[in-house]
């Protein structure tokens, strides 16, 4: 059978699809047994969440295995499943641009941040930054760094959320965007991180499993080999297979490029799960296992993308949404019906609901530990008023993210996690590489760095095409790059260097021995 007659076997979607938006029972069904499965572990976790040690970092006691599979959970994200996936639908070859950039930042992390993180912090990254320097100014500008971080990685999760749970119930999208968080706020305030740490292993190997048997099922389809299905892509959709059509400008593909790959080690919710292992050992251990799980996983997006490009048919996932987020469970039914449909909206959720748990944790632990009890208390809260202001910051983040997600509706969600990426690359990532490695690093340098990190990457993604074209709908955009992280990584190191020796500080010379033994020992943290 030659490659022309496979795709015509199959008929564009639109008609197929029918249950998508309207009431399915089997696939609300898998969808409600996930949300009560969740829930029941949150009543198990709340029994063992006494302390803010509990609620932050289960307790250090999370295998390396086990926050390996967690920290996969909290990579695979809706960014990576429903958004690479819609991408590569919609644009073909240039999806495979986050595909790589998401992985490679992971090397990094393993080499660079993750044996160091675990034995000179507790709960927060700021920990590790303020370690040798001023506390209060250094937390205020880690703060300020994080949750602008979380609000926009917040922004495509709940957009992702909103659009699946909208597509299953058929309800307004906006009803569906505060479903989710009232959800999601349940379990975090309840069970902390020893619930949203097995919600989140829980939740990699369902979409490892899900994501595994969708490719094959599209991979049967085309004798099993990737390149039928590549060659039937470009004979019904001209380009796709060529570069350009998502990221045309060169400079905008490296800046791209260097945001997702030093942004992972920027990312507050990523780094926070480091302190929830016994050991620098295990924290090696868990960064190998997410490495291999994630490569793998992402490997198969570009499948299910070129899959649902071929056999469901661009107009149709455009239909359901323009930014090409439900491409994956729109394939689902096509190859499965309502009831793999069912299984595959389940495992988007629970990426979702996963993903967002973590991000809500780590910021409220930037409000909490970061801001209140470091700066507000000067350090002296007890374990019960730490727990309230915790879960009250829970709480606020948990409205923004409702907020946030009915403000963007629409935009792709891979696409808004990049310029997550762009943040914490410039924000965090610098000063804590720096505070680390560099012992003429000061406190007004790490602050300098991560405000000027934070603000420019805010600034220059609203002047970049992205706000003035895209959503505010203007003829043309001041900064002429949808990502600024070929300009703001660079300033965040540069403005760091400057203003150390500009301003230097002996104390946190002297104290830089004191990091460096216990980067390499460790402690008794």
């Amino acid at each position: 059978m030659g490659i022309n007659s496979v795709w015509y076997n199959f008929p564009l979607a639109v008609g197929n699809l029918t249950s998508l938006g309207h009431f399915n029972p089997l696939a609300i069904a898998f969808f409600l047994l996930f949300v009560a499965s969740s829930l029941g572990i949150t009543f198990w976790a709340a029994k063992l969440t006494k302390s803010t040690s509990h609620f932050y970092t289960a307790g250090g006691n999370i295998s390396g295995f086990q926050n390996g599979l967690a920290l996969a959970g909290d990579f695979m994200s809706a960014a990576s499943f429903l958004g690479i996936a819609g991408l590569v639908a919609l644009n073909g070859f240039d999806g495979l641009i986050y595909s790589i950039g998401f992985l490679v930042g992971w090397p990094i992390v393993m080499f660079l941040i993750a044996e160091p993180l675990r034995n000179l912090g507790k709960y927060t990254f700021a920990d590790v930054v303020a370690y040798r320097l001023q506390q209060k100014p250094v937390r205020i500008a880690a703060a300020i760094g994080t949750l602008a971080v979380i609000c926009f990685y917040l922004i495509a999760q709940m957009v992702g959320a909103g659009e699946l749970v909208k597509l299953l119930f058929g309800f307004d999208y906006e009803l569906a965007v505060v479903i989710v968080g009232g959800v999601m706020m349940a379990y975090v305030i309840f069970g902390g991180m020893i619930a949203t740490t097995w919600v989140q292993i829980i939740k990699a190997v369902l979409l490892l499993g899900g994501t595994i048997l969708l490719s094959i099922l599209v991979l049967a389809k085309f004798g099993f080999n990737p390149l039928n299905l590549f060659a039937a892509a470009a004979e019904k959709y001209s380009g796709v297979l060529a570069p350009g059509k998502q990221v045309s400008d060169p400079w905008d593909a490296i800046s791209l490029g260097m945001s997702l790959m030093f942004g992972t080690a920027g990312l507050p919710h990523i780094l926070m799960r480091f302190y929830t292992v016994p050991d620098a050992k295990a924290a090696r251990v868990s960064v190998t296992y997410a490495t291999a799980f994630i490569g793998f996983f992402y490997l198969l997006t570009f499948i299910l993308g070129f899959g649902a490009m071929v056999l469901v048919g661009q107009d149709a996932i455009k239909q359901i949404g323009t930014g090409g987020n439900m491409a994956a469970p729109m394939l689902a039914e096509f190859l499965g019906g309502d009831a793999f449909l069912g299984f595959i909206a389940a495992v988007s959720f629970a990426t979702i609901l996963a993903v967002v748990a973590g991000l809500t944790l780590s910021g409220a632990a930037a409000l909490s530990h970061d801001l209140w009890v470091n700066v507000v208390r000067g350090g002296h809260a007890n374990e019960s008023e730490q727990l309230k202001v915790a879960r009250g910051a829970t709480m606020l983040l948990g409205a923004l993210a409702i907020i946030l997600g009915i403000l963007f509706k629409g935009q792709n969600v891979a696409y808004m996690v990049g310029l997550a990426f762009a943040i914490a690359a410039s924000a965090n990532f610098p000063a804590l590489l720096l505070s680390m490695l560099w012992r003429r690093f000061t406190t007004n340098g790490a602050v300098a760095s991560m405000l000027v990190g934070t603000f420019a990457s805010l600034i220059l993604i609203y002047f970049s095409p992205t706000i003035q074209v895209t959503i505010l709908k203007h003829a043309d955009a001041l900064f002429p790059l949808k990502n600024p992280g070929l300009v703001t990584i660079p300033l965040a190191f540069i403005v760091g260097i400057v203003v150390s020796l500009m301003f230097s500080e002996k104390q946190a010379e002297e104290k830089f021995a004191e990091v460096e033994n216990r980067i390499h020992i460790g402690s008794e943290n």
